[in-house]
């Protein structure tokens, strides 16, 4: 009885021994995974300085007006009501239009329109948009161009998708401001311009197809073959013919590189393998060092140095190539009159969106905002605030026939 006594006791010991091993390996790979997670995460009090950093930066730029271009809106159509509306609009979302003046603008003119209607801001990120719409919080939402993941969460929970409206084009060189995108060379660079497929055989790799929306469209694919990487493939000779394209990126956790894939790589998202990333950081005096400033600064002291980048942070070393659009067309220049009417192909703008069921109208109170913001009173609005660039009376006829 003993011996059996014995040997269950050796049994049970080394399966709690063998328990125990397998506990401890657990634990000990779950802490190696998490050190791993936390060195590879920066720091909260890095993020929060920088987050500091970008604040001041924004703030400081509240009140100023960029431009003073004299932009002809006499064909955008005055706001008339149709009809009289109260109460309170919740608008979500973009925080530059409160950053600015243009949002405050906007309310005070169609304040004078509809006296007993009021605007009640939410407006700290883009990134709070779709969730204000998704939870009933927001009448209406403002943000950059909707990323893939937003516009899936808005579909899985409603089954239609959301109504988007152009609100104003991206400024021309005003950071932060959906700023313009322009292809920057160093100034000794032979070249003066390039096509948008030219831009996509630099910049891009080979794909299998591009997004619209959620729908994949694999007839946007390319091959490598279309790759483009030395200089001398664009048509340089000399001693750039065999010189590798050096490319400087941004920060790819923001949304500037959506733009530029959406234009450039018809919604692709495959890049050249050798692009380099670059992030915000803070420096101690709480300075904000902008991604795409560092990406200018680097290309400026190469030579055979290519980017994607804003009019913000050009420098003397440097220089912004005219842009044909794809299929063809003449070379545009960037100029603050060809991204306000859209010519130039890569210029960015900002929307609305609308939680519209299919079949049933737009809501009164927003459908009057919106159409304010799209007369020539809103646009006005967004002339004096001198950041945003007004829209066409041809994109305005577009964004009214959504509201029908």
């Amino acid at each position: 009885m003993k011996s059996k006594l014995c040997l269950t006791f050796h049994i049970q010991s080394r399966a709690l021994v063998k328990t125990a091993f397998r506990v401890r390996h657990v634990s000990l790979m779950l802490a190696v995974v998490a050190t791993a997670v936390t060195s590879a995460l920066p720091q909260t009090g890095e993020s929060v300085e920088v987050q500091r950093a970008r604040s001041n930066m924004i703030a400081a730029k509240r009140d100023k007006v960029f431009y003073t271009t004299r932009f002809n809106l006499d064909d955008l159509p005055h706001y008339k009501p149709g009809q009289r509306i109260s109460g309170t609009i919740r608008l979500w979302g973009l925080n530059y239009i409160t950053d600015g003046n243009v949002a405050r603008y906007w309310e005070e003119g169609f304040r004078k329109y509809h006296p007993d209607a009021r605007i009640e801001y939410n407006t700290p990120s883009a990134l709070v948009s779709v969730a204000g719409l998704i939870t009933g919080k927001a009448d209406l939402a403002a943000t950059r161009p909707i990323t893939f993941d937003e516009l899936l969460t808005f579909q899985r929970v409603f089954n239609y998708l959301p109504t988007e409206i152009d609100m104003v084009t991206g400024s021309f060189n005003v950071s932060g401001w959906a700023p313009a995108l322009a292809i920057f060379v160093h100034k000794d660079n032979p070249l003066t311009k390039l096509t948008v497929e030219q831009l996509d055989g630099i910049f891009g790799a080979e794909r299998s197809g591009g997004w619209e929306g959620l729908t994949w469209h694999p007839e946007f694919a390319r091959g490598p073959e279309k790759n483009i990487r030395t200089w001398g493939e664009l048509g340089l000779t000399g001693e750039w013919k065999d010189k590798p394209i050096n490319i400087y990126g941004g920060n790819f956790r923001r949304h500037e590189q959506l733009v530029f894939e959406r234009k450039i790589f018809q919604g692709g998202t495959k890049w050249n393998e050798k692009t380099r990333e670059y992030a915000n950081y803070a420096t101690a005096d709480g300075k904000l060092v902008i991604a795409l400033d560092q990406s200018m600064e680097d290309l400026s002291k190469d030579r055979y140095g290519i980017s994607y980048n804003s009019m913000a942070f050009v420098n003397p070393q440097i220089k912004a190539l005219a842009v044909a659009p794809r299929g063809g067309g003449p070379y545009i220049e960037l100029t603050i009159e060809n991204v306000q009417n859209r010519t130039y192909p890569i210029f960015s703008q900002e929307i609305f969106l609308i939680n519209r069921q299919p079949g049933q109208p737009v809501d009164p109170r927003v459908k009057e905002y919106v159409r304010y913001v799209l007369s020539r009173e809103g646009q006005q609005d967004v002339v004096r605030d001198g950041k945003f660039l007004p829209l066409t009376a041809a994109v305005i006829r577009r964004q009214l026939k959504k509201l029908e």
